[in-house]
């Protein structure tokens, strides 16, 4: 009796002295299935022991409070604000938490305004067709009613009562500018508002790590972030994984998505195939299957479920084993280093990107020597296909504008929300996928390459589909964000005129798409190659939409890639022309 006493005694004193043996906090869910982003790191999760909750809904949505979440880096959440006219200004108080607040930075656009509002920190040039866009009395270019406030970059925050103070009655939406790394303008997020974040307390950050000290907006307390140094990769947090060594370039990756895959010398570029394929494993965060189960999805890779051969594998479609369809591609030349470097290469770049509009990538198998990649099904085929009437009896024009402006505002997240950028290098109407909804989706990134920030460009062999290469990039070897450009500027021709990018079965000096409607846009003959099915148009207003449609992709298409705009400034525009200059009310 004494022995067992003093071994509870024991214990109970271990416990007292060691309480890290006790987890502090409960379990905290962090990955959402189905969703993009799937993964998140400390202090984010999806259940109610974590520091920073946020939702995840039955189709993969993720959002924080009532408001859809677009973006999430170690500092801020960019969040949905749709248009409503006539939401009460008390609303934008839903946007405050213990942990999140509006920025200063954030243009809220207010309506009925008995004030004159002078703080908006955009220029008017461009606030002024951003408010005639969205602008709720139904008269063109009637913008008056709409009023821009912006916050004091002294306090980081912006000031709810300031804002209700405004002798402004209406909450009308959120715009976020966005510098352009390679012009010296800005472009605008329309439609959105940016909350920056923080845990409360004094600095709880690990060993090599960058602590950001504040007061908090909301009880003026003390509140801070981390983030790890350069040359080392983690979430920065002592109660979390902290920071390692590791390229400084995998820092917003790492932080986001829990993984990044490090260029090692010698293991991935070099030795046998197992090898790789071995190292690809241990870096790889998205569920792996075994060949066995991909067999059986595919009933033995039938031919009946085979959705399509490409210049890279075949794609069947097949049922998981959780019961979800899926588009599975069989990679070709299995054996190949060059197709291996491809295949893990895109795993890395799908894993880590989170966008509505970029295909989902479920799932992988590396079997036996099969590289088998698994997407989200997307049962509406191409948008080649719907343009070429392989599928369907034709796409009207709204559709068709629709599916450019989710392909743009891709592109433009790959270019400049991801750090480093990703250039897609092989954008083609074949690679744009419909979802059941006819959204469009950016597809296969085999050939997909991060950007080195410290420079304009990266130097490599030209890859990718004729038709659609960046011509200057085809003779310097030069790739940048304006070679991918350049091709959706040839997809935006083929949307209007649903003609080929390459027909050898045209006359000589129209065999080249984009030559072709440089040559009619130029002379002012766009009407000439207009897709027929669109001709019978009524509407003044859908004619003048294709044509400005067609000036897009006019710059898209010019030689000198530094006279192209980037992909941020062509989805802004495409989206201005798409609203025209009325949004209707809520």
């Amino acid at each position: 009796m004494t022995t067992l006493k003093t071994f509870i005694i024991s214990i109970i004193i271990s416990i007292s002295i060691f309480p890290s043996f006790i987890s502090p906090n409960p379990y905290c869910n962090q990955t959402c299935p189905g969703s993009i982003l799937n993964h998140v790191q400390y202090p984010f999760g999806f259940s109610s022991s974590c520091e920073i909750q946020l939702n995840c809904t039955s189709n993969g949505t993720i959002s924080i409070n009532e408001f859809t979440v677009h973006e999430l880096n170690h500092e801020e959440l960019l969040v949905s604000l749709p248009t409503m006219c006539g939401r009460p200004i008390e609303s934008l108080h839903h946007l405050y938490n213990n942990h999140y607040a509006p920025t200063y930075d954030n243009a809220i656009l207010l309506e009925n305004c008995t004030k004159n509002i002078q703080t908006c920190k955009l220029p008017e040039t461009m606030m002024q067709p951003s408010l005639e866009v969205i602008d709720c009395n139904g008269q063109k270019g009637v913008y008056g009613n709409v009023s821009c406030y912006s916050g004091d970059k002294n306090s980081m925050f912006l000031d709810y009562e300031n804002v209700t103070k405004s002798g402004c009655r209406f909450l009308l939406s959120g715009t976020v500018p966005k510098i352009n790394g390679d012009t010296l303008g800005v472009s605008l997020h329309l439609q959105v508002v940016k909350l920056g974040w923080w845990l409360k307390g004094r600095c709880k950050c690990s060993d090599d790590a960058i602590c950001t000290e504040f007061v908090s907006p909301i009880d003026g307390g003390d509140a801070y972030r981390c983030r790890c140094k350069d040359g080392f990769v983690g979430d920065g947090y002592e109660a979390s994984s902290g920071c390692r060594k590791g390229s400084s370039s995998c820092n917003t990756l790492k932080y986001l998505f829990g993984h990044c895959k490090e260029h090692r010398p010698g293991v991935l570029l070099g030795g046998k195939t197992r090898r790789r394929l071995s190292e690809a494993k241990s870096a790889i965060t998205i569920p792996i299957y075994s060949l066995k189960e991909i067999e059986k999805a595919t009933n033995g890779f039938s031919e009946k479920q085979k959705l399509g051969t490409g210049a890279y594998g075949t794609v069947y479609s097949g049922k998981l084993s959780k019961g979800e369809y899926a588009a599975i591609k069989r990679i070709k030349h299995r054996h190949d280093s060059d197709n291996i470097d491809q295949v893990t290469n895109e795993i890395n770049l799908l894993s880590s990107v989170n966008h509505p509009n970029l295909v989902r990538l479920l799932g992988c198998s590396l079997d036996k020597d099969d590289q088998i990649l698994i997407y989200e099904f997307m049962p509406n085929g191409t948008l080649s296909q719907h343009l070429q009437r392989e599928r369907g009896d034709g796409l009207h024009w709204p559709v068709r504008l629709t599916m450019a402006i989710e392909i743009s505002q891709a592109i433009a997240y790959l270019h400049s929300t991801m750090n480093p950028p990703i250039y897609h290098r092989d954008i083609k109407s074949s690679n744009i996928l419909l979802n059941y909804n006819y959204t469009a989706k950016v597809a296969d990134f085999g050939l997909s390459r991060l950007g080195i920030v410290e420079s304009s460009h990266i130097s490599t062999a030209p890859q990718g589909t004729p038709g659609y290469l960046d011509p200057q990039y085809y003779e310097n070897f030069h790739l940048s964000d304006k070679s991918d450009v350049y091709s959706f500027g040839v997809v935006l021709i083929e949307i209007i005129t649903a003609l080929k990018a390459v027909d050898f079965s045209r006359q000589h000096s129209e065999v080249n798409l984009a030559s072709l409607a440089i040559d009619k846009i130029g002379r002012g003959l766009l009407d000439d190659i207009i897709d027929p099915f669109l001709k019978p148009i009524k509407e003044t207003s859908i004619l003048n939409s294709i044509h400005k449609v067609a000036e897009v992709a006019f710059r898209c298409l010019a030689f000198d890639s530094s006279m192209r705009p980037p992909m941020t400034e062509v989805a802004t525009e495409l989206q201005q022309i798409k609203v025209g200059n009325v949004v209707p009310c809520k």
